[in-house]
């Protein structure tokens, strides 16, 4: 599994980072940390972590899961469901923790201005919305979120569910009462700390 920290596009997370790798490796899953461009304008990140989805294939890995966290999750989200991926650059699953999936509400809009711009028209804020991008061909997507996020509200979850329920796409939602933003691992967070138990079994499903 590849390991997207968040940060809003503008940095990268270090405990959504390395603390996620090895918590996979205890659960007996590969999995290493891809630090993907900052600062940059979409799709500058979905083309680096498309170049590093290939470079894994090449190094022989079969199937291939991401987990993203707020905007790692975004972009996790783009490159399994954005269209025009190589066979080679194709991921078998996702696993999203209080991802920012929808470029069109106006919630988390420093991470939006930096991707897209100030001036972003409707069709591509719409492009780069996960909603939009479910195909029933999607891969199997594995959400969580808590109802309390002040920053990337349910919402965000909600959107990308009911689109994956509408193309009859495998999936798992998961939203907790409680917690903010940004939990990572969630130690200590109560209830939504079992995220991880429910991640697990999960993920052991897909590979």
């Amino acid at each position: 599994m590849i390991v997207l920290p968040g940060g809003g596009y503008a940095e990268h997370a270090p405990h959504e980072a390395e603390p996620i790798a090895d918590w996979l490796g205890q659960i007996g899953v590969p999995a290493s940390v891809f630090r993907y461009p900052l600062h940059t304008r979409h799709p500058v990140p979905l083309e680096a972590l498309r170049a590093e989805i290939t470079r894994r294939r090449a190094d022989g890995a079969q199937r291939i899961g991401l987990i993203g966290f707020s905007a790692g999750g975004h972009l996790a989200g783009l490159a399994a469901l954005t269209p025009g991926a190589t066979p080679d650059q194709a991921v078998q699953f996702a696993v999203l923790g209080y991802a920012i999936t929808s470029m069109e509400t106006e919630t988390y809009r420093p991470a939006r201005l930096i991707l897209l711009g100030e001036g972003a028209s409707p069709e591509l804020r719409r492009s780069t919305s996960l909603d939009a991008l479910v195909t029933p061909g999607s891969p199997p997507f594995f959400i969580w979120h808590t109802a309390e996020d002040p920053y990337v509200p349910p919402e965000h979850a909600y959107r990308l569910a009911t689109a994956l329920a509408a193309g009859g796409v495998p999936h798992a939602v998961h939203v907790f009462a409680h917690g903010p933003h940004s939990l990572g691992l969630a130690r200590g967070a109560g209830q939504t700390e079992l995220w991880t138990t429910l991640a697990e079994t999960w993920i052991h499903e897909q590979v």
